[in-house]
């Protein structure tokens, strides 16, 4: 069982604009929306590559109920927190005339004491524990820069595996309490370790100095267009990504991680799972704003990488 926590989910709305011009008001395209946010778009991923995962979200608001009716229309099992605030609107506009994409993402509600209790209840309460949590995105305004590793303890003793994909202090404090894996990227790699990388022996050293220090079992270190490396107690490597023609980067580091968690709960050695991920995040830049990866692409992609 995999379950996913996202305490700052989002309704993104995606639309497209021939040419944005300052102090005018600009006529946009018809909008799309999205349900965000790390875990959410994790949980989603893992249910296109035909896995299953619960996802639970703080919901607050008209924002919170419509992220409940985009993931029962894609079928995504998922379990509301609610919270006293309103959940966020992200905003994606399209350039038509340059190709650039502007992203405007709103900081989230305030998340106070007793909706942090409140989700470390719910989140407890839970009668299957899960194999593996997933602790991903940003933490909202008024979230202790703690709360995940505050999470991470009160987990202890449910013998799960933590994942956690986040960045800044939220992402020290995590290692701090001890995980499964991290996967940060190389600029999170030198926040976290204090050490400037220059290259691959620099990034290995960097992991096993985590690793060293008991803040993880592995770490996953992505490196965008040319994969990942990924470093444990058993060894190091370098994953290299397929080549595939880019349509959206959006989502591809969501899509890696439910490609790795989604491989291990189903028993794959964490290097094939890592390779597994990899797949998934390819096969998501092939994609328009917010798909995700697709199984077929995943899986097409993957079996070219373990022949190489």
């Amino acid at each position: 069982m995999i379950v996913t926590l996202t305490v700052n989910p989002s309704v993104d709305a995606s639309t497209a604009i021939k040419q944005v011009v300052p102090d005018h008001k600009l006529r946009c395209r018809e909008a799309t929306y999205q349900p965000g946010g790390g875990g959410v778009n994790v949980s989603r991923a893992i249910h296109r590559l035909g896995g299953k995962a619960l996802a639970l979200y703080t919901s607050g608001g008209l924002h919170g109920q419509l992220i409940h009716q985009m993931l029962e229309q894609e079928g995504v099992e998922h379990q509301s927190l609610p919270i006293s605030g309103q959940t966020r609107e992200n905003l994606i506009v399209l350039e038509e005339s340059t190709g650039q994409q502007f992203r405007f993402d709103m900081p989230g509600p305030v998340f106070g004491e007793e909706d942090r209790q409140r989700c470390l209840d719910q989140l407890n309460q839970l009668k299957t524990k899960p194999d593996y949590l997933v602790l991903s995105g940003s933490l909202p305004p008024g979230c202790p820069a703690d709360y995940y590793a505050q999470i991470i303890n009160s987990v202890k003793d449910w013998n799960c595996r933590v994942i956690v994909d986040t960045s800044g202090e939220a992402l020290q404090r995590a290692a701090d309490a001890g995980v499964y894996l991290l996967k940060p990227n190389a600029r999170e790699l030198e926040e976290l370790t204090g050490m400037t990388l220059s290259g691959d022996d620099d990034v290995k050293a960097a992991a096993e100095k985590l690793i060293a220090e008991g803040r993880t079992e592995a770490v996953i270190v992505s490196l965008g267009a040319k994969g990942a490396f990924m470093i444990s107690k058993e060894g190091a490597e370098h994953i290299s990504a397929p080549k595939v023609p880019v349509v959206s980067v959006v989502g591809a580091g969501d899509s890696l991680v439910a490609g790795v968690v989604y491989r291990l709960e189903q028993g794959g050695p964490l290097a094939e799972s890592v390779r597994f991920g990899i797949a998934a995040g390819a096969a998501a830049v092939m994609n328009p704003e917010r798909e995700l990866c697709k199984r077929e692409d995943t899986e097409r992609l993957f079996e070219s990488m373990m022949q190489d």
